[in-house]
């Protein structure tokens, strides 16, 4: 064969298999990636992979996104490029299990009506199409889960969100959980005008609300949510002791002073207790909690206060704490995967000295080294940061905020079950006899293993506490730890994990610093020329009114202008001109570090990679020169 022939036919050869390699790799890697971000944005989660592992039915995700609209604003754009790749990743990594889909609902279409239909939000954008942006999920049996608006400042849940509708339309009956408490933000019927953490929870479980009056817990509850409980009888706190040893599953919210509460506002149309009490289960099965406040002066959390004469001033308070994420329980999944500090007010703490055999406590979020006791009735009230200090007294170790409590428990009510409690009124106490009836019958001991989080705050769930009031940002994991526990409880453990992944947005720290700095100089520069620039206006237009002339630089003046009144006049118009020049400068200058910044990264992005390039080839070329001359 000649060796033009076999070239031609190598060249056919190779691009034959380089054709046969691509379509190979495309078929067996689907879904293979290296994520090189910082927080491996584009990696799914362990949760997420065991979720869409363990999917039975198939289920179909439709992404329902307005291209024409969308494209109008940059922030939606891009973060579309997010949602449809993460989408793909589900349908690769689930093995077909879950479809994805993309409708363009343009108006009067067919796309818009399926969207309609679904509960999908049309978002006016001030213009001629509304914009669509949201994802409905359906399984096999027709039922439906709907992301009605995909926010770009809520992409920290994006997985979560996903993973959670998955495992949702795979099995549909969520959690129950049973809420108990005498706090009006988690009470309100179906969560409206309560606390956004009530809303939450409703999100991914179904809210049974548990009556003051209750003779007996609902049935099939999967967790059991306690905060703030009014006055519990001692036939009630028998109950909540029958339920953790049968079921084992609850989550304690207690608080020794409940500033929300003393407070009033939201508080107001009820009496909540501003102090914890579990009636006859003082203790919680061997853990017991401080009736005192807890102040931490090392994680002290800056809050507005009365300076006086009018004045607001920001100082750290010992009773507001703030626990950073780092400093948290990093081997349990309710607190490992938190991002965020969780902030506490006048919170208290956990003593599990009495703890029984077979049981074990472990914390999960305790103070800074030097923490210190205050008395519960003061810390309700308005203390002074100065006043807090003056009355504390560091104690020798660090304090337990929040623990689980595992194991074996035994029953705090040894000598059985205790009387109904039967109201005056005869066919009330028939009806708490009748319901008393359908109660199983004591048990001593538990029959399974309890699952018990504990956590000495209420004051916490309050929106206050770690949502900015106005825009609904989330600054703090406040949120976040209870929907864990309950997860994790509930038997969901798993997606927990995901509550706090990082957002894919990375601000540029170097360039926002330079911004503030340049902004500080411009501002502050600009506010004092243009006051001497109004000053020296309106002396102008006076002098200007005494002249028989209005012209700006008119060269003749009246004689009633005095010769110092002249010379004024002139040396005011010369002012002006350099006020306005220096003006001008200053607004050039505003950009310019950030200019020359932004030009540097760009010659490096178009030009580093041609230059590495070239110089790899030249160090070939020389290689290859001084071989040949050898």
């Amino acid at each position: 064969m000649r060796a033009k022939h076999y070239l031609i036919a190598a060249t056919a050869l190779t691009l034959i298999i380089f054709i046969a390699s691509n379509l190979l790799v495309q078929k067996v890697f689907t879904g293979v990636r290296l994520d090189f971000t910082e927080n491996n944005l584009y990696t799914l989660s362990d949760a997420t992979k065991s979720t869409l592992d363990n999917v039975a039915e198939p289920v179909e995700l439709t992404f329902v996104y307005t291209r024409s609209t969308g494209q109008d604003y940059p922030s939606i754009r891009a973060y579309a490029d997010r949602v449809r790749e993460l989408l793909h990743v589900y349908e690769s990594q689930s093995g077909g299990k879950v479809r994805v889909t993309e409708i363009d609902p343009l108006p009067f279409s067919p796309a818009e009506d399926e969207a309609l239909a679904a509960g999908a939000t049309a978002v006016d954008t001030n213009g001629n199409d509304p914009l669509y942006f949201g994802i409905i999920g359906r399984n096999s049996i027709d039922d439906q889960r709907v992301i009605p608006f995909l926010a770009p400042d809520r992409e920290v849940t994006l997985e979560y969100d996903l993973t959670r509708m998955v495992d949702r339309l795979d099995d549909p009956d969520p959690p129950r959980v049973g809420i108990l408490s005498s706090l009006p933000g988690m009470t309100s019927p179906g969560g409206e005008g309560g606390y956004a953490l009530l809303r939450d929870i409703g999100k991914s479980f179904e809210i049974v609300p548990i009556a003051e009056t209750f003779q007996s817990l609902p049935e099939d509850l999967d967790v059991l949510l306690v905060a703030q409980p009014p006055e519990l009888t001692e036939r009630q706190s028998w109950l909540i002791d029958q339920f953790i040893l049968r079921r084992g599953r609850a989550v304690f919210l207690m608080d020794p002073a409940a500033k929300t509460v003393s407070g009033g506002g939201v508080f107001s149309m009820g009496e909540p207790l501003t102090h914890a009490t579990l009636g006859a289960l003082p203790n919680l099965w061997g853990v017991s909690l401080s009736e005192q406040a807890v102040a931490d002066a090392a994680n002290a959390l800056p809050v507005p206060v009365d300076a006086g004469n009018g004045r607001v001033e920001e100082l750290a308070h010992p009773l507001f704490i703030g626990i950073p994420a780092g400093d948290m329980n990093q081997d349990d999944l309710i607190t490992a995967d938190l991002s965020r500090s969780i902030n506490f007010g006048a919170p208290g703490a956990f003593d599990s000295s009495q703890l029984g055999d077979g049981a074990e406590f472990t914390p999960l979020i305790t103070t800074g080294p030097s923490p210190s006791f205050i008395d519960a009735d003061k810390a309700i009230t308005e203390m002074t940061p100065q006043a807090v200090l003056r009355e504390y007294q560091t104690q020798p170790t660090a304090l337990v905020l929040a623990g689980r409590l595992s194991g074996k428990l035994t029953t705090a009510f040894p000598q059985g079950a205790p009387p109904v409690d039967t109201p005056s009124d005869p066919v009330l106490a028939e009806l708490a006899m009748a319901e008393a009836q359908s109660v199983p019958p004591h048990i001593a001991e538990s029959e399974t293993d309890a699952q018990l989080v504990l956590i000495a705050d209420v004051d916490f769930i309050s929106d206050d506490f770690y949502i900015v009031p106005g825009n609904e940002i989330v600054v703090a994991d406040n949120g976040a730890l209870v929907l864990n526990a309950l997860d994790a409880l509930a038997g969901g453990g798993e997606l927990s994990r995901l509550r706090s992944r990082a957002p894919s947005l990375r601000p540029m720290t170097r360039i926002d610093g330079m911004r503030e700095k340049a902004e500080a100089i411009y501002f502050r520069q600009q506010a004092e020329l243009e006051t001497n620039l109004q000053t020296a206006q309106a002396r102008l237009e006076e002098l200007q009114a005494i002249g028989s002339t209005d012209g700006f630089f008119a060269g003749d003046l009246e004689a009633d202008l005095t010769d110092e009144e002249r010379a004024e006049l002139l040396g005011l118009r010369e002012s002006i001109v350099d006020l306005r020049q220096r003006l001008r400068e200053i607004e050039r200058d505003y950009r310019r570090d950030i200019d020359q910044l932004e030009g540097m990264l760009k010659a490096i992005n178009i030009w580093s990679g041609p230059l590495i390039v070239g110089l790899i080839g030249l160090f070939v070329w020389y290689r290859q020169k001084r071989k040949g001359r050898a």
